[in-house]
């Protein structure tokens, strides 16, 4: 099962490049990052996130391109399975990930269009620093620099 916080779902444009992203914070978090921004998402918290709660998100907010899912939760298969789920339903819909690990398994990459990978090293920076460790992949290239200002 997978567990998200309604109240904190967004429609945002900073985090997936080029793309109107509706944001979806994903609870029971395994990550472990100093500084984290939402300690609070390591807890069993929020409520299920079904393929019913998914649809009303998505036509409760029209005009997205993008759905993204910020963390992974502890539950793989559940994570997999809604994402083939918006795939299969909505398929203008793109799919993005943001997990604190520093590699993924490689289906993570064939489900989802955006992968983000690493934690949160708060001396190195989040996305838009030159110095950061995390990446972000769209359909397997490094796409990371996309964030930086030249």
């Amino acid at each position: 099962m997978l567990k998200f916080i309604p109240e904190l779902t967004d429609t945002v444009a900073e985090e997936i490049p080029d793309r109107v992203t509706l944001a979806v914070e994903i609870t029971n978090c395994r990550g472990n990052c100093p500084g984290c921004h939402s300690p609070f998402l390591k807890q069993d918290i929020g409520e299920e996130l079904t393929a019913a709660k998914i649809d009303k998100l998505i036509a409760d907010n029209f005009g997205i391109n993008c759905f993204l899912f910020l963390g992974e939760g502890r539950d793989s298969d559940a994570l997999l399975k809604l994402a083939g789920h918006i795939r299969n339903t909505h398929p203008g819909i793109e799919l993005a990930v943001y997990s604190g690990r520093d590699k993924v398994e490689d289906v993570f990459y064939d489900v989802f269009d955006f992968v983000k990978t690493g934690p949160y090293i708060e001396s190195l920076g989040p996305l838009n620093s030159r110095t950061t460790n995390q990446r972000l992949y769209y359909h397997r290239e490094d796409i990371t620099s996309r964030f930086w200002k030249r």
